[in-house]
């Protein structure tokens, strides 16, 4: 458990730690030398069933409330301090508000150096501390009186501070991978770089591999190993959430690391700059907050400019966020930072002289269209639910466009053996995917509640309908068509999935790149039958440079126009495939082309590009075409399916089952 001091500057918070633990928290020399806190101190406390209570004493300058801010997201507990003889000041106001905002479990109110106050003078600070605390809407544990140089009060502090109810690891906590957000780095000869911190979730031990978050801008995450470990100021081989932890760390230079910077388990190592938060303005706050407001963000020990966006409450959008007020907002930061859902924000103004709100992070990766629909509105209340899988069904019922599930528990830092049994739990849904893939993997694990995909199927049918009215000489849309025209937004895996499913249970069938309701059939003439079988040699002959139109005309001796008219009905049926106008290719070649294309794209992952890039020059050594053909080959592919195009590159879609096993386009 872990026991924080708030309160004005001099209003004795280092001296009251001390009387308590017998450590002077005022290492540094700058310190000693003024008589201040500057940054952070630690101490801890023996009880007597061999626990350890530890001390974040915080400094209380005016200037230094970002490093009290680094302390505080830490605490289990508070006691907020004032003076008998200034009573309350502004940074009391302030420490108290930043508690308050970061809903710390516990405040206990200490009245310090009583021997320089008359009792006349403390009951009047009691009455001062008791209004401010009813202003603030904090009901604390207890409120003591204390003077830690002559030890009055202290053994009536020290055996409340042993009542407190200890900290406790819940499910949900259990479930967490781990993390530490840095607040102090530092290198010991013989054991290397040593970083401090709360540890925020989950379990470290020894041997573990961390990931440093967030990463260098254009850099991936670092890797260290954990040499040693120290909980609660004592060498253990394992260290739990709530607890004073010291890594050092294998593999990682001491400046690689800045405070603010967090240690996470490998599975989460993601940063972001758009955060959905729940915030809440504080009372005293003179006007409300506006869209566009230039804020400072605290969480953890890491800070960042950003820019608020203000989202609404309930089904309610909202544009200023009233003091005393709850709503979801957007914030918008200046740089990615490692944040996951639950964790507590603090809001500063723009020049960092005043706490503007706080509140709990609901999702770090939000998104940054459609942010007030109400469909967005909706999600975000199915994520301020308390339970993680009452949030999990809320949040599939609120989303028609499915939901990529690894990314969702990477967001909720859920840690990887933990994931497996919640995805198990879930019924009612289509899924595809594993759920310990990366959220932006391939093999990623989506779903969709049963309830939208069933609409999507219904849009799907309708939408097939209304074609093959339209054109009832076609066999109808392809499927990227169709995907456009019921659901442009459907992640890729799971339109493929679904088309599967309908496939498999008989809503629909294809028929090379075409798909079409049952009862919806495209007979080929006796003309189409006779043109099939004369270019049927021919076309295979062609290989992968193809055939035009033209010459198939000639060897088959057909009018030009009635050739070009068959190979497109034909084309329909998935017989042959039109690459560019008039030159097409048999189902065969295409397989062949295909399979060179899924050579290349591997060729290239050996040599060390993840990304599956298809080169046309590759490609075009590959099969022996000229630049152009093999580019309008890859272009053909683009537009089938089988690769995706990003920029100039060609991607492969790795999930793609397009040539394989007999499907078509």
């Amino acid at each position: 458990m872990i026991i924080g001091t708030a309160g004005h500057i001099d209003h004795g918070k280092t001296t009251l730690v001390r009387a308590l633990t017998g450590v002077d928290t005022d290492r540094l020399p700058e310190e000693r030398k003024r008589g201040i806190s500057i940054e952070l101190g630690y101490a801890f406390m023996d009880l007597p069933d061999g626990e350890r209570l530890g001390f974040i004493d915080v400094p209380g300058h005016e200037r230094l409330v970002h490093t009290m801010l680094a302390g505080a997201t830490g605490m289990d507990h508070a006691l907020l301090l004032v003076a008998a003889d200034d009573g309350v000041m502004p940074q009391t106001r302030e420490h108290l508000a930043v508690l308050a905002l970061l809903n710390v479990a516990g405040i206990t109110a200490v009245i310090t150096k009583l021997s320089r106050a008359s009792p006349e003078r403390v009951a009047q600070v009691r009455l001062q501390v008791q209004a401010l605390l009813a202003e603030a809407g904090v009901a604390p544990t207890a409120c003591l009186e204390v003077d830690a140089l002559s030890g009055t009060g202290l053994e009536a502090l020290r055996a409340h501070l042993l009542g407190l109810p200890r900290c406790g690891d819940s499910a949900h906590d259990a479930a967490q991978g781990f993390r530490l957000s840095v607040d102090r780095v530092f290198s010991l000869d013989g054991t290397g770089t040593v970083c401090t911190g709360t540890v925020q979730a989950g379990v470290v031990a020894l041997g573990d591999e961390l990931a440093l978050m967030p990463p260098p801008a254009g850099q991936s995450s670092r890797r260290a190993r954990v040499r040693s470990l120290h909980a609660q100021n004592q060498a253990v081989p394992q260290a739990r959430i709530g607890q004073r932890c010291a890594l050092a760390l294998a593999g990682v230079d001491q400046h690689e690391v800045r405070r603010g910077q967090s240690w996470v388990a490998p599975e989460l190592a993601f940063s972001s700059a758009r955060w959905d938060a729940r915030l809440r303005l504080w009372p005293a706050e003179a006007k409300g907050l506006r869209s566009g407001t230039a804020v400072h963000v605290h969480v953890g020990a890491a800070s960042c400019m950003a820019s608020v966006a203000v989202l609404g409450r309930e089904a309610e959008p909202l544009d200023v966020l009233a003091p005393g007020e709850q709503a979801w907002v957007q914030l918008v930061l200046h740089q990615a930072m490692a944040g996951f859902a639950g964790d507590a924000v603090v809001l500063r103004d723009a020049s960092a002289s005043r706490t503007l709100a706080g509140g709990v992070l609901l999702d770090p990766m939000a998104p940054p269209r459609y942010r007030r629909s109400a469909a967005r509105l909706g999600a975000l209340a199915a994520l301020d639910l308390p339970d993680a899988p009452a949030r999990l069904q809320a949040l599939l019922a609120a989303s028609p466009l499915g939901l990529n599930l690894s990314a969702w528990m990477q967001a909720q830092g859920l840690g990887l053996y933990a994931r497996p049994a919640l995805a198990d739990g879930l019924g009612g849904l289509l899924r595809t995917g594993h759920c310990d893939a990366m959220p932006d993997a391939d093999d990623a694990l989506w779903a969709i509640a049963d309830m939208h995909a069933q609409a999507c199927r219904e849009l799907a049918l309708q939408r097939l309908a209304e074609h093959h009215r339209q054109y009832p000489d076609e066999t109808g849309p392809d499927l990227a068509r169709l995907r456009r025209a019921t659901a442009p937004r459907l992640a890729a895996p799971l339109w493929q999935a679904l088309v599967a499913l309908w496939r498999e249970q008989g809503w629909l069938q294809a028929q090379g790149a075409w798909v079409r309701l049952p009862a919806h059939g495209v007979q080929l003439s006796k003309v189409d039958q006779r043109v099939a079988q004369k270019i049927a040699v021919p076309l295979q002959a062609a290989g992968f440079e193809g055939a035009w139109v033209r010459d198939l005309a000639r060897d088959a001796r057909e009018p030009e126009t009635l050739m070009r008219t068959a190979l497109a009905r034909l084309a329909q049926q998935g017989e042959v495939f039109q690459v560019v106008r008039d030159l097409f290719y048999s189902q065969a070649t295409m397989a062949a082309l295909a399979k060179r294309v899924r050579e290349v794209a591997l060729t290239g992952e050996a040599a060390g590009d993840a990304t599956g890039e298809v080169k046309a020059a590759q490609f075009r050594d590959a099969t022996g075409l000229g630049r152009k053909r093999a580019i309008q080959v890859l272009e053909y592919f683009d537009r089938a399916g089988l690769l995706r195009r990003v920029g100039e590159r060609h991607q492969l879609r790795a999930e793609s089952r397009l040539f394989v096993d007999g499907e078509g386009a």
